[in-house]
């Protein structure tokens, strides 16, 4: 009983977070989930410290937290949509990191896996933005 109350909670939460965006110098899109008022999803912390490291321009720790969300968002059984939506925005963020780090091949295919999995317009401004920076 005490677990199904954990789950729905953590359901709740889930379902509530939403993910806002935070600018960086390089006018590349970071995208972070909103604190929520239940308890969090266990891919919340390594999806908002991946956000985070970038910002701090630490861009190995970065790309490792990101690839943890983003596993963590693969087991995740949550709405499918919001599933999908988030492993864009932690792909795209991965992608930034990368691109920072100027590891550009590995960052244009997170990018490009980001926008095939979610058209969002935070995540294609991130892919155009690379693809100019590279003169694409």
């Amino acid at each position: 009983m005490k677990r199904t109350l954990l789950k729905t909670i953590a359901l709740g939460s889930f379902l509530t977070c939403s993910a806002a965006a935070m600018a960086d110098q390089s006018d590349y899109k970071l995208m972070v989930i909103e604190d929520s008022i239940t308890a969090a999803p266990e891919f919340e912390q390594p999806f908002n410290s991946c956000a985070l490291n970038v910002e701090s321009k630490k861009y190995d720790e970065a790309e490792a937290v990101c690839t943890k969300a983003i596993a963590l968002l693969k087991e995740s059984r949550g709405p499918r949509l919001k599933v999908r939506e988030l492993t864009s925005f932690a792909l795209s963020n991965r992608g930034v990191a990368r691109m920072m780090a100027k590891k550009d091949t590995a960052g244009l295919s997170d990018l490009y896996e980001a926008v095939q999995i979610s058209k969002n317009s935070l995540v294609s401004h991130n892919l155009t933005r690379a693809k100019e920076d590279l003169s694409l």
